[in-house]
């Protein structure tokens, strides 16, 4: 799906969501790309809500979390659509009914995987039986993605055919949501994870674009400098990239990367922006993060060549962490959103993430997938970042309401607020606890949560604080 050249979103006021597609309810044990996620839409086209986002779509690797891909390029299988493959032809019906062990309220990530694989290998004979692989459509796909579909069939194991069945059908349910979604002025924001995971098919297919050594293994590994919440640091284990070697292939893999981001989403979030300026490294072997050191990336010369050959980059960058005055030109410099996290406003006096301190080139979240929802948030805040907070925000309404009110009426461009917090819900629906390895991941929206009313309240929101689609900037 093309982007008109040179149109950039962020000009528009615009309004949105964060919540990942496994929390969608319905499915089979794991939300998916069929009718709850159109009537997920449906909902927010009525609450005039414009911006559905994300977070990374890849196959899951440890820890179930998207932030630990098995791949760059791939689709995590468990997010097709049985449903619509019955509409498709390629099920029976009865396929399509539920287990009652997938019906629960949280994702079931093994007893989901068992039951879809095995729906998928069904479909995957009706196709071939039918002949579809021989469709125009079909053959498409396999050559325009050659670059790393191969690898992931390598890296997956299985048989070569039957896994480009399923990032095909992955590839041409994405697209339909997309159309679906684009049609009622919903706009897909995508997330960009800057690493790799050293146990994925972009490692195994290009080891030399990776510091590795003879044997294969990270020199370095990635992390975070310690600081005032972690006094260890944080110590994330993914192989540091080998720039000289990305510079000598011209960037080939990072514009293929971004280039099938940006025909899956209509923007998306670049994850660790320093790291685009610079990086910590830790040794191998090492078992925390705090004897690590910074070095520089080529970060600029990147986005120059992105810009080059995919012109302006519809792109978030997650200035979060220790940012620098290198960082801060280096979004400007691109013309590139940063992100303003309202939870972090109250901690102190004259604090830069109050609302009304935010450039108009900004997008503004209550909190974000790895933050606690707003009324965990609140039940937790130190009594004198309370009295701040309402001493800024007043006391009217629920915290979420107002932190909601906040980020909307704010000068963000954008405002996108997890669904947790539009919906008021409590802290044990929270998405993410960063540092825990275990138990993440997994909440899903229960069927019905969303309302006519819910609806019609953030349309109202939407409409006073200039954030409908098609309203003036």
């Amino acid at each position: 799906m093309s982007r008109t050249p040179g149109h950039d979103l962020f000009a528009r006021r615009r309004g949105g969501v964060l919540l990942h597609l496994t929390s969608l309810p319905g499915g089979h044990g794991i939300g998916d790309l069929g009718p709850d996620a159109r009537r997920f839409v449906d909902w927010m086209h009525r609450a005039g809500l414009s911006l559905w986002q994300m977070l990374p779509i890849g196959p899951v690797g440890k820890g179930n979390s998207p932030y630990s891909g098995r791949s760059a390029f791939a689709g995590e299988p468990m997010l097709i659509s049985l449903r619509d493959l019955v509409d498709d032809g390629l099920l029976p019906s009865s396929a399509a009914r539920c287990p009652a062990e997938l019906n629960g309220p949280r994702v079931k990530y093994a007893a989901a995987r068992r039951f879809k694989q095995d729906k998928l290998h069904q479909a995957f004979v009706a196709f071939e039986r039918g002949n579809r692989s021989r469709s125009r459509a079909y053959r498409d796909f396999e050559s325009s993605n050659r670059h790393w579909l191969k690898a992931w069939c390598t890296h997956v194991g299985g048989e070569a055919r039957e896994i480009t069945f399923q990032q095909f059908v992955f590839d041409r349910q994405w697209k339909a949501l997309r159309r679906y979604a684009n049609r009622q002025d919903v706009r897909l924001v995508g997330d960009l994870p800057i690493f790799i995971e050293l146990e994925s098919a972009d490692v195994e297919q290009h080891p030399e674009l990776f510091n590795l050594d003879a044997k294969g293994q990270p020199r370095t590994l990635t992390g975070a400098k310690p600081d005032a919440f972690s006094r260890n640091g944080q110590l994330w284990g993914h192989p540091h990239y080998r720039w000289a070697a990305h510079r000598k292939e011209q960037w080939r893999w990072w514009t293929a990367r971004f280039r099938q981001a940006l025909d899956r989403f209509d923007a998306v979030r670049l994850d660790h922006f320093l790291g685009f300026v610079r990086l910590w490294h830790v040794p191998a072997g090492a078992r925390t993060a705090r004897r690590g050191r910074w070095r520089a990336t080529p970060g600029r010369e990147l986005l120059t060549v992105l810009r080059r050959r995919l012109g302006p980059l519809p792109v978030i960058a997650e200035d979060l962490g220790a940012i620098t005055p290198a960082v801060e030109r280096l979004r400007d410099d691109f013309d590139l959103p940063g992100m303003r996290i309202l939870q972090w406003a109250f901690s102190g006096t004259n604090s830069p993430d109050l609302p009304h301190r935010y450039p108009p080139r900004s997008v503004v979240y209550p909190g974000t997938h790895d933050n606690e929802t707003v009324t965990g948030w609140y039940r937790h805040l130190p009594a004198a970042a309370r009295r701040r907070f309402h001493a800024y925000a007043g006391s009217a309404q629920s915290p979420a309401d107002s932190m909601v009110r906040l980020a909307f009426t704010s000068p963000a461009a954008w405002a996108i607020c997890q669904a947790q917090d539009l919906l008021g819900l409590a802290p044990g629906t929270r998405m993410n606890r960063p540092g825990v390895p275990r138990g993440n991941w997994t909440w899903r929206l229960s069927a019905g949560t969303l309302s006519g009313q819910q609806a019609a309240d953030l349309h109202a929101l939407c409409d006073s604080s200039g954030r409908l689609p098609g309203a003036a900037s």
